[in-house]
């Protein structure tokens, strides 16, 4: 299947089939490229709670370019309120997640993920490394042949990072936001060279 960006459509009920039909789409897009020297967020976008999330994925001059559109939660109910001088009862989860800042950080600088609870919402503060300028290579045109030559034998690194296989539940619980930002170092790394 040819990844549609279009798909999932909004309010359209989960479906595995079709989410690894959009994600081979991609691996498939991005198998097509020679080499991805670099991978960049550019935005993380915080959408109404309801709405389908999605990514976008482009390539410019060996570099993967991914947005993401994120759902926020819906807002949880209140907890009760502890007895004075006492440890109170344990409240619901957290109901909703935000991303607060996506920051590129020098090459070379590790991935991070900082987290904070505000009590009732989860905050994340990206930290994605940029990728190292490539040399220059040689000037003039380069035969159909000398393309083919040079893509042979190479590999794409994602080959190696496993699908996330995780349903998603409303609201998101911390554990399965938690995978799928592990899933997301786990790609970074893989992309690097």
């Amino acid at each position: 299947m040819a990844f549609d960006p279009t798909k999932p459509a909004n309010n359209s009920p989960n479906s595995s089939a079709e989410m690894r039909g959009q994600l081979n789409g991609l691996k498939a897009l991005i198998d097509a490229i020679g080499s991805i020297t670099a991978a960049q967020v550019d935005a993380v976008n915080t959408l109404p709670p309801g709405e389908p999330a999605a990514v976008a994925a482009s390539v410019s001059g060996g570099v993967l370019h991914l947005s993401f559109d994120l759902p926020q939660g819906a807002e949880g109910v209140q907890g009760e309120i502890g007895p004075p001088g006492g440890d109170g009862a344990q409240g619901p989860p957290f109901a909703s997640a935000v991303v607060d800042d996506v920051f590129t950080v020098p090459p070379g600088q590790p991935a991070t993920v900082g987290v904070w609870f505000d009590g009732t919402q989860v905050h994340f503060t990206f930290e994605i490394p940029r990728g190292e300028n490539g040399s220059d290579g040689p000037s003039g045109e380069v035969s159909q042949q000398q393309l083919d030559d040079a893509i042979a034998g190479t590999s794409p690194n994602s080959n190696q990072v496993a699908t996330l296989g995780l349903s998603i539940s409303d609201p998101p619980t911390a554990w399965e936001v938690q995978e799928v930002a592990n899933k997301l170092d786990e790609l970074i790394y893989a992309l690097r060279r």
